[in-house]
């Protein structure tokens, strides 16, 4: 597959911090509220520069073993008592991937997704000049993948399909269903890379609000369809 985005992309992470706080600062998010039950978790869209490389946004492969094994994810995890979204997303970006990160770096966060498995995800966009001291933990990530930002804008990467054709990884169908709360939303980012919501539903948003300029009315992601194998 080769990136084809729709319009011209950042191609310095200074230009990136740019267009993302200013499109970030004009997106009026929505907020998930309290409920009964309800738990709260937070994850990262770092972007980063790599040495010789395109803007990329980083995407997990998670350990074969506990809560989401073996799932694709964002860096992140739930809340601590008394940590704020903020927070937690920064200590798990650091307990994850061995980064570290400022307040400052976080550049908005995108809507929170209600998740199937009972979590309120709160994403948040953060940008990093210097990914060379990346040391994923085994205990919680299989994997590292850098993801091209013009591969996420790229037209082909979103794809729906019915929820009864979805499928974990490799056997992709190419019976296309409607883009609205009937179809199953798939990210395909490589040829062994296709990711459903949470997730998919995540990189969507930040792809339409971040990357193209996409309305906000347009580009919510609450409604999403979650494949059955995300609902714990």
């Amino acid at each position: 597959m080769d990136p084809a985005p729709r319009v011209p992309l950042p191609t310095s992470i200074e230009e990136f911090r740019v267009l993302a706080h200013s499109r970030l600062c004009g997106f009026p998010r929505v907020a998930v509220a309290d409920a009964p039950g309800m738990r709260r978790a937070a994850v990262v869209l770092c972007v980063v520069e790599e040495p010789e490389g395109p803007l990329s946004v980083i995407v997990i492969k998670r350990a074969y073993r506990g809560r989401n094994a073996g799932q694709w994810g964002l860096p992140g995890g739930r809340l601590d008592e008394g940590e704020t979204a903020e927070q937690a997303a920064l200590r798990e970006l650091h307990e994850e991937l061995g980064l570290h990160a400022r307040p400052e770096d976080l550049l908005g966060a995108l809507d929170d997704f209600p998740a199937a498995s009972g979590f309120a995800i709160t994403p948040l966009v953060l940008a990093l000049t210097d990914a060379t001291r990346l040391r994923p933990n085994p205990d919680e990530v299989y994997s590292v993948h850098f993801v091209d930002l013009a591969r996420l804008a790229a037209e082909d990467t979103p794809r729906w399909v019915r929820p009864e054709d979805a499928v974990r990884q490799a056997e992709l169908r190419d019976d296309a269903a409607p883009a609205d709360a009937a179809g199953l939303l798939q990210m395909r980012l490589g040829p062994k890379m296709t990711i459903h919501a949470p997730t998919g539903a995540l990189l969507w948003q930040f792809r339409e609000v971040v990357l193209l300029g996409t309305s906000p009315s347009a580009a919510r992601v609450a409604h999403f369809t979650q494949p059955d194998w995300t609902h714990h």
